[in-house]
């Protein structure tokens, strides 16, 4: 059963372990009975790969900002201060089926899931896999480093040249770059830097480290920056802003944008304003 099954369903299930998995946990039924990894499949019979229900875990009921959607992909507005997925309830991942309709696929997932990471405190924009097909497609393009993403941010002192920044996180390789927007006078900070940010590499917390590592930690920055200068009940000053890859169904390029969020700017003009009033 096994290896006709790994033939027959890999566009479900496309690795050799997931099959078997799959035929231990019951998900795989000849004329209506459980198959094992060893029964021998004979012409006539009827094979059914079923959903396994009973892993899944309770939706959590919140609402998201679905920027686009069709049968294959989903792009989401992540907000600040949701992790995207592990074990706690309360998660993106969670909250995925209670945004989504359901795909009309062959190939549709059991339940829609992310393809890369946001930190928790990074807002912006998440891509979502509706379907095996365009799990596995972006997965490779995502691999391969294909997908074109700008963040911004507004970092603590006056940047003042656009440059690269290559220092390898945890021995890998590592490479970021940024493009100064503009920068500002503060009261409490000195000066402001609003930065758009392109990651040329996926390392975690990778953007975050790299400023930190030029004197130039993000805003809101509670690990890698100077907590003197934290803005405390903020949050992280770092947006998700931008995105482009080759859709997995139809390989177009997708290219999906935010505006800058309201957070960011209100801060700034609040800043040049308090500025001003005492350095008249």
């Amino acid at each position: 059963m096994q290896d006709y099954a790994q033939q027959i369903f890999k566009k479900f299930i496309p690795s050799n372990s997931g099959i078997k998995k799959g035929i231990k946990r019951g998900q795989f039924l000849i004329n209506g009975k459980k198959a094992e990894t060893g029964t021998w499949v004979s012409k006539g019979q009827v094979i059914d790969l079923v959903e396994n229900l009973a892993n899944l875990p309770k939706v959590y009921e919140f609402n998201l900002s679905v920027i686009f959607e069709d049968d294959h992909i989903a792009i989401i507005n992540k907000p600040a201060g949701i992790i995207v997925s592990g074990n706690k309830f309360r998660t993106i991942y969670n909250a995925l089926p209670f945004n989504l309709k359901k795909s009309n696929e062959p190939d549709t997932l059991l339940w829609p899931t992310p393809v890369h990471r946001l930190d928790s405190q990074t807002s912006g924009i998440l891509v979502i896999a509706k379907t095996k097909t365009a799990q596995i497609e972006l997965g490779k393009q995502f691999k391969n480093k294909t997908v074109k993403k700008t963040y911004c941010t507004i970092a603590v002192g006056s940047v003042l040249t656009n440059t690269a920044i290559k220092l390898p996180i945890e021995n890998k390789i590592s490479e970021t770059t940024f493009e100064i927007i503009r920068t500002g006078k503060s009261l409490k900070y000195g000066d402001l830097s609003f930065l758009k940010v392109y990651p040329k590499t996926g390392r975690t917390h990778q953007i975050r480290i790299h400023l930190a590592s030029i004197g130039h930690p993000i805003l809101g920055e509670k690990i890698y920056g100077n907590l003197d200068k934290l803005h405390h009940r903020k949050g992280l000053f770092l947006c998700a802003m931008e995105i482009a890859f080759l859709h997995p169904k139809t390989l177009k390029r997708a290219h999906f944008k935010l505006d800058i969020p309201h957070k960011f700017k209100s801060f700034l003009i609040r800043e040049k304003r308090r500025y001003k009033t005492y350095h008249k």
